[in-house]
């Protein structure tokens, strides 16, 4: 007995074959190699966790920091007023100190004008050694810095100083060094200290409790690329 025309034909069921995944099928298990080389990195991964766990949990004290980014690279400022940025995100009070720049017109300085209420700026350099061309006058801008730096050092509201280019003053004695490491040690319990400028002294990484060497690999000044705003002011 043939169907009538109008009505159609019953649906057959889906055929399975080569290449044709049957309805609900379970997705086929990974290779062996593949599900051994996960349980290694899964155990491998526990056992790493393990050990910095430990390792994190067996540090214990809580305490101010005198951090020196040094060396002949590009960042050690920068670098520094990174971790402005983040005391400030905490809503603490930052004091910026300039040896050496003076009052250069940086991103940096633009962007921190905005916590106003958080961050203080004094740019007391007054530019590079090289066209000063007057130790006298170099020696008493720096005395100058170091006075403003060392009551900031002593300002209980005062979480973080930056001491932004103090090794450039200090390399050329524009400042007495033990007199520096003194002032810096005697600070508000609990403050942080970064400084930060090339060939810092023996005797300041010494005291530090935490010390960044930048090293310079490549740089595109030696390719003839000038100063440009938003990478080196």
């Amino acid at each position: 007995m043939t169907q009538p025309k109008d009505h159609p034909a019953p649906a057959t069921p889906a055929q399975s074959g080569p290449g044709v995944a049957a309805p609900n099928a379970t997705p086929a298990a990974p290779p062996a190699a593949e599900q051994d080389d996960a349980t290694r990195h899964r155990e491998k991964m526990q056992k790493r966790k393990a050990v910095q766990d430990q390792e994190v949990a067996s540090k214990t004290l809580e305490k101010g920091l005198l951090l020196v980014n040094t060396g002949p690279g590009k960042g050690k400022s920068t670098a520094a007023f990174g971790m402005v940025l983040r005391t400030v995100g905490y809503g603490r009070k930052v004091v910026v100190v300039q040896f050496i720049k003076g009052a250069w017109d940086t991103g940096e300085h633009r962007a921190l004008e905005r916590f106003s209420d958080l961050v203080e700026w004094h740019a007391l350099g007054e530019g590079f050694t090289w066209e000063t061309q007057d130790k006298a006058r170099d020696i008493a801008a720096c005395t100058r810095a170091w006075a403003v730096a060392k009551a900031a050092m002593q300002r209980p509201d005062v979480a973080l100083v930056v001491l932004d280019e103090l090794n450039v003053a200090l390399r050329y004695d524009y400042l007495p060094i033990a007199q520096v490491l003194a002032d810096i040690a005697g600070r508000t319990p609990g403050q942080h200290v970064i400084v930060t400028g090339r060939n810092a002294k023996p005797e300041l990484l010494e005291q530090a409790d935490l010390v960044t060497e930048m090293g310079q690999v490549k740089h595109h000044f030696r390719a003839g690329v000038k100063a440009q705003q938003g990478v080196e002011f």
